[in-house]
């Protein structure tokens, strides 16, 4: 893959980045996308009658059991190269910071170390009350109970008609702001708030570049447009940029 040798260069030199990670990347290691895991017997279901507070209410159990579901596909897959990859970016600079929709861990099994999560973490499970996180539980319930209250157990994952967290979005937009160059990898830039991240790192100056199979409705807007899959483009630019393999 070619890269041009303004992108090389600013890398080179870069004290801040950001990057910007959908379910693209995710893809790439087996992880179907959120719409696309509707397979055997939950085929039946679309997964905004599932991914809601509402639909916990309602029934609990099929919602648990749903992710439990989840948790198995990515309890299977492992990170790839591009995953890899970023983790190595992240050595290589002084202030890098990986901001993910991505709810599986891969990043982070992959060694990236200062991640955000925007939409949660599906390893994770907390109490639907309280909102805490819960490491450790002795009911046998499906859902299991709060140790705490006694309340139902849920995963630590962002529903539809719930607020992303606030901590993670200010810092997000922070970093966006303040970074001097941003990827946007493997997301279709169509969720919202992320998709404005790689637009207000633009607004501030910010060298942009877009790893897609596919345009979004970002790539007009992109400094650089890496046409293809991160699990490809990202160790070559890796190699290329620190002479790491």
């Amino acid at each position: 893959m070619e890269f041009s040798l303004e992108l090389l260069t600013t890398l080179r030199a870069a004290a801040r980045v950001a990057v910007l990670t959908g379910a693209g990347i995710s893809a790439e290691s087996g992880i179907p996308t959120f719409r696309e895991a509707q397979t055997g017997l939950w085929a039946q279901y679309a997964p905004t009658e599932l991914a809601t507070p509402d639909a916990f209410r309602r029934n609990p159990k099929l919602v648990w059991e749903w992710y439990a579901w989840r948790r198995e596909l990515v309890a299977r897959a492992a990170p790839n190269p591009g995953h890899f990859a970023l983790a190595e970016m992240e050595q290589q600079i002084r202030s890098f910071t990986l901001i993910t929709q991505n709810i599986d861990s891969l990043h982070q099994r992959a060694g990236s170390i200062n991640v955000i999560e925007l939409h949660g973490n599906i390893v994770r499970t907390k109490c639907f009350n309280e909102g805490t996180v819960v490491d450790t539980w002795t009911s046998d319930e499906i859902p299991p109970r709060c140790p705490h209250c006694n309340g139902y157990l849920r995963p630590d994952v962002v529903w539809f008609n719930e607020s992303l967290p606030a901590d993670a979005l200010r810092t997000a937009y922070e970093t966006a702001a303040s970074a001097e160059v941003f990827f946007s990898i493997g997301t279709s830039a169509a969720v919202q708030p992320a998709a404005s991240l790689p637009v207000l790192a633009h607004q501030n100056g910010a060298v942009t570049v877009e790893i897609n199979p596919v345009s979004t409705s970002l790539t007009h807007q992109m400094t650089h447009v890496l046409t293809g899959k991160a699990g490809e483009s990202l160790p070559e630019l890796v190699r290329v940029v620190w002479g790491i393999k």
